[in-house]
């Protein structure tokens, strides 16, 4: 009987152990869905942090490594810049800013140093969970 109830228990301990895991990962995989629907839906990062064919097809590839950006103001635009950073985890701007960095430049449009990025690039005021998806997001990208 000692040995059962043993058992019973070890059983139970693993089977929660289990539903936790499923929980937190479960939890991580709608958290990274969030920040992909906002980074590639809505903001489409991917129109200037992602290179294009000739066709105008992205290179799947090169996603969020960076492009040359090929709009152009019909004005001169102060500021405005001809290429948009590497945003995925390899980047400099990533290794120079780490997550928190990330996190909050989508939140105050600011940069760790206190200044706004230029032209094209809009300054976003995101809610930190937002952007905190949109991190998590870029993180899976490699």
């Amino acid at each position: 009987m000692d040995s059962m109830y043993k058992l019973r228990f070890a059983l139970a301990a693993i089977a929660g152990l289990a539903v936790f895991a499923l929980l937190a990962f479960g939890q991580d995989d709608a958290v990274i869905t969030r920040g992909k629907y906002l980074a590639e839906e809505v903001a489409r990062c991917q129109d200037c942090h992602t290179p294009k064919m000739d066709n105008g097809a992205y290179i799947r590839s090169q996603w969020m490594k960076g492009s040359t950006i090929s709009v152009m103001p019909a004005a001169p635009v102060t500021g405005w810049k001809s290429a948009a950073p590497d945003i995925t985890p390899n980047g400099a701007v990533w290794k120079r800013w780490n997550d928190e960095g990330m996190i909050n430049f989508l939140v105050t449009g600011k940069s760790p140093r206190g200044g706004k990025a230029g032209s094209p690039m809009p300054t976003y005021n995101l809610k930190k969970e937002d952007a905190e998806a949109i991190v998590a997001f870029l993180k899976t990208i490699q």
